[in-house]
């Protein structure tokens, strides 16, 4: 599929799905008219690597972690080294943070809600 058709399919702008493949995180075939082609795999790629950004990762780091996911051709090509590991590690403990922050902001936002809510006397 052409670069329009794989933006369209994943709601990636065309110019997304070009940096994407500068920092390494996808490729493309060329046609004969350098026109980039991508396979059918290329959807779930970069609903993944759309994932990971969500998350907080940068994109040197899912260069890193892509190889070592499995995707829905098979398994991953290789394993994650114990760096990125740590690395990875460190990012989950940050995520769980924000996650506990957010949970903390929802509960005051519920008393808020609740007080506003009572009729007044």
């Amino acid at each position: 599929m052409r670069i329009g058709e794989l933006a369209r399919r994943t709601g990636v702008s065309e110019r997304s799905l070009r940096y994407y493949e500068k920092q390494g995180l996808m490729t493309a075939e060329r046609t004969p008219g350098g026109h980039r082609e991508y396979g059918e795999g290329a959807v779930d790629r970069v609903i993944r690597i759309q994932e990971l950004f969500a998350a907080g990762l940068c994109s040197e780091k899912i260069a890193q972690l892509l190889p070592c996911m499995r995707d829905s051709d098979g398994g991953p090509s290789r394993t994650a080294d114990g760096q990125l590991v740590s690395d990875l590690t460190v990012e989950r403990e940050r995520i769980d943070r924000m996650i506990a922050d957010l949970l903390r902001s929802r509960e005051v936002l519920d008393e808020v809600i609740e007080a506003a809510s009572v009729p007044a006397e």
